[in-house]
């Protein structure tokens, strides 16, 4: 791998942010309260789900590993963008930057999965209630959860393989504040058409495969909640589902615009503050959108706090 120069390609430039410069210590500050917010707000919820017997049921327990994930890729990529604000030379290695693409890819894929088998949990559970304890097993959710987990690592390990095996030799800067795959394969010299088509073909095929799950579901528990005749009984029915519907909402529609919408020169900042809500607020919203609004959560923090306060 080259550059214009000739030599090897040992490292990147990340570039950040348009005027990141003059308002970096702002910057910092904004995201490393950010971060923060996320690991306690999702290792509470994972240390939650784990003390609490209550919550120990297949919606939780998907709950909890969609807790993890989140921790996971959003320490992919904010621990760096935190040290390249306070550093003078925003640079990461060349494998430092292939490891993170594909930490970032597979926990990123892990978590459509995951948030496909929760849909599929709450369809059950709406639709069928009287054998959701039959049909969610344990071996089902761990055989849901091991899928989610291959299907991410197959999909980030093939895409991260074909982008680094390229020829780079216009930049080694990348136009971005993490190594994500568009960015990278605008520093190639090699011909990217196949790069490209796998992106769309592996992003749409996790999109449209999930999003289908999730759609499919909805739309049968939607049936079953206009059947029940009880307008507290369908307020009680929709609340359950309330939470995962809303984080599916924005998980999506970001992903949708951050991968399948044509990559343009104009567009580039766009895509920045697409990752940074994509990547970053996301995994600190979801703790809240899950407990926020859910019941079961509320009480065992209730009875957290009788037990400890």
């Amino acid at each position: 791998m080259e550059e214009n120069n000739g030599t090897t390609v040992t490292e990147f430039i990340l570039l950040g942010f348009a005027g990141q410069h003059k308002s970096w210590h702002i910057l910092f500050i904004i995201f490393l309260m950010i971060y923060v917010a996320t690991l306690m707000g999702n290792i509470g919820m994972i240390l939650l789900i784990k003390t609490d017997s209550s919550l120990h049921t297949p919606m939780y327990f998907f709950l909890q590993h969609l807790a993890f994930v989140d921790l996971c890729y959003t320490s992919a990529i904010t621990p760096k963008m935190l040290k390249n604000f306070i550093e003078t030379k925003a640079s990461i290695s060349f494998t430092g930057c292939m490891l993170q693409l594909l930490a970032y890819g597979t926990f990123a894929t892990i978590d459509c999965f995951i948030l496909a088998a929760m849909a599929v949990d709450r369809y059950v559970a709406i639709c069928n209630p009287l054998r959701y304890p039959i049909v969610m097993s344990q071996r089902l959710c761990l055989l849901l959860l091991v899928g989610s987990y291959t299907m991410g690592f197959l999909n980030a390990s093939v895409n991260t393989s074909f982008t680094f095996s390229l020829n780079f030799c216009k930049s080694n800067a990348i136009n971005h504040f993490f190594c994500d795959e568009p960015p990278i394969l605008a520093l190639s010299c090699s011909s990217i058409d196949f790069s490209i088509m796998l992106l769309t073909v592996f992003v749409g095929f996790n999109l449209m495969s999930t999003v289908l799950v999730v759609v499919f579901s909805y739309i049968y528990i939607l049936v079953a909640i206009l059947r029940i005749s009880s307008a507290a009984g369908r307020k009680k029915a929709f609340s359950t589902c309330a939470s995962h519907l809303t984080a599916v909402t924005i998980f999506y529609g970001t992903l949708s615009y951050m991968y399948l919408h044509p990559h343009t020169i104009e567009s580039q900042e766009q895509e920045k503050a697409a990752s940074v809500f994509y990547g970053i607020i996301i995994p600190m919203l979801n703790p809240l959108i899950y407990s926020l609004r859910n019941q079961d959560v509320i009480e065992a923090f209730k009875k957290i706090g009788k037990k400890y306060l």
